[in-house]
């Protein structure tokens, strides 16, 4: 018995070995040893890296844009907001740009809308959308790439501009001392857990209802039951929204000026009042896909009956353009970009020469910004609000500066500074107001979409 047990034993390992050719084998890993050569230089580094970050040793030591703090052409905002430990930032941005509508229109003082009462139903309609698309696709085995995105991805809270769309222009929007924020409104983890694992079990239960033979109508049916729960865990988790309440409008300088009683969707007329669905156009820097096309992802909305995120596709000089436009006439952009990279979190810059990675570690990282989208090194991962640029004599942008939303105390006064090389590497989304874009720009419209699918790497959500 045992000398069977042996030659199995055997038998097996060499099955083993054979199955893994390719792996790192003594003899390789000797090669690999001898290759890596310590100087004195590498010593050092080694004890200085035994104590400090990789970034505190890569820094680039007087990269003068980490100094230079001065804008040609600057939108004012006033009141810094801050999304704490969630993944609201596309919502923070688009209310930022809608508040600076009404600062300017009503001459008001600090002010926000509610970022927790449109949180609340971007929630609710998220649900929906899972458990409707499940419905669509019950027909399909849990393997189909749909099906499987859909319960790989029920709920986030992140998300991108037609969010704005479909939130504000389905329920409006509210004063921030209407509905306030919450503990899990700041810290959306948990609550979005739960209910990302209460969604899965209602996915597999219409899928089950599915294959018993339940129509279409009974399962829509079981849905809206559904959707009773979720309200009521997000009524527990946020508050319930108002669906009318009264409000006093001041000015600069705290005096009152107007009561009034107002529902939700008719206060956004009165403050902001433009039409999100047809005022705006989406732009996206895709160097990985042919420019002047237009574009649509799967399933990337935010509500069922919304928008898919639909953009023209432009070289980097023409968004910059629009961008340049919109800033000079006052009006604040919804943008995003890949905000991890290269980012000192001591001046709030970004620029490609605050670190120097190669040579630290004696190497180079030759991936341009088409290879980094196509590798997933590199997607949209963070909303800001675009709100100046630095122009030298000849016009061209020298820097950005965007307003965030992770508080007052970070980056450069609760602002990030951006050089425009750092822009044209990590920008990818930004939404003007079509009268800053060009007749090329807007007659890209008229093309009929091609469609991405949901796992499009630049799916991603703004976090």
């Amino acid at each position: 018995m045992k000398i069977i047990t042996c030659i199995c034993a055997i038998a097996i390992s060499t099955s083993i070995a054979a199955q893994r050719e390719g792996g790192i084998s003594a003899e390789m890993l000797n090669t690999i040893r001898k290759a890596n050569t310590t100087t004195t230089a590498d010593k050092a580094l080694r004890n200085a890296l035994a104590s400090n970050s990789i970034n505190s040793l890569a820094l680039t030591a007087n990269n003068q844009a980490n100094s230079d703090t001065y804008f040609s052409n600057k939108v004012e905002s006033k009141g810094i907001t801050d999304q704490e430990s969630s993944g609201r930032c596309w919502l923070f941005t688009g209310l930022n740009v809608m508040r600076a509508k009404a600062i300017a229109k009503y001459n008001l003082g600090a002010f926000q809308f509610s970022q927790s009462y449109c949180f609340f139903y971007d929630q609710l309609e998220k649900a929906n959308l899972f458990l409707q698309a499940t419905i669509d696709n019950a027909n399909k085995g849990m393997d189909d790439k749909t099906v499987e995105w859909l319960f790989k991805n029920p709920l986030s809270d992140g998300g991108q501009f037609t969010g704005i769309q479909d939130i504000i222009t389905k329920y409006g929007v509210v004063p921030a001392e209407v509905m306030t924020e919450s503990f899990s409104a700041n810290n959306t983890s948990k609550m979005s857990s739960i209910i990302s694992s209460k969604l899965r079990e209602y996915g597999l239960e219409l899928r089950k209802a599915y294959a018993k033979g339940e129509k279409k109508a009974a399962l829509e049916s079981r849905k809206t039951e559904m959707l009773k729960t979720i309200y009521h865990i997000l009524a527990i988790c946020l508050g319930e929204p108002p669906m009318e309440f009264t409000w006093t409008r001041k000015d600069i300088n705290g005096d009152p000026q107007e009561t009034k009683t107002y529902t939700p969707k008719e206060f956004y007329n009165e403050m902001v009042g433009l039409d999100l669905k047809n005022n705006y156009v989406m732009l996206m820097n895709d160097p990985t896909r042919e420019y002047y096309k237009l574009y649509t992802i799967d399933l990337d909305r935010h509500a069922y009956d919304g928008e898919d995120w639909t953009f023209v596709n432009l070289p980097i000089e023409d968004i910059k353009a629009a961008a340049i436009a919109s800033i000079k006439d006052s009006t604040m952009m919804y943008f995003s970009c890949d905000v991890g990279k290269c980012y000192n979190r001591n001046t709030g810059v970004l620029s490609t020469d605050n670190y120097d990675y190669e040579s630290l570690f004696s190497t180079t990282f030759s991936m341009d910004k088409a290879d980094r989208i196509r590798t997933f090194e590199s997607a949209s991962s963070h909303a800001m609000t675009l709100m100046a640029v630095d122009l030298d004599k000849d016009g061209k942008p020298t820097k950005w500066m965007v307003e965030n939303s992770w508080g007052a105390s970070t980056g450069y006064n609760g602002h990030l500074i951006m050089t425009d090389k750092w822009f044209e590497e990590y920008m990818f989304r930004l939404v003007v107001e079509k009268k800053y874009a060009t007749k090329k720009i807007l007659d890209v419209l008229n093309q009929k979409p091609i469609k991405l699918p949901a796992w499009d790497p630049l799916f991603t959500p703004e976090e």
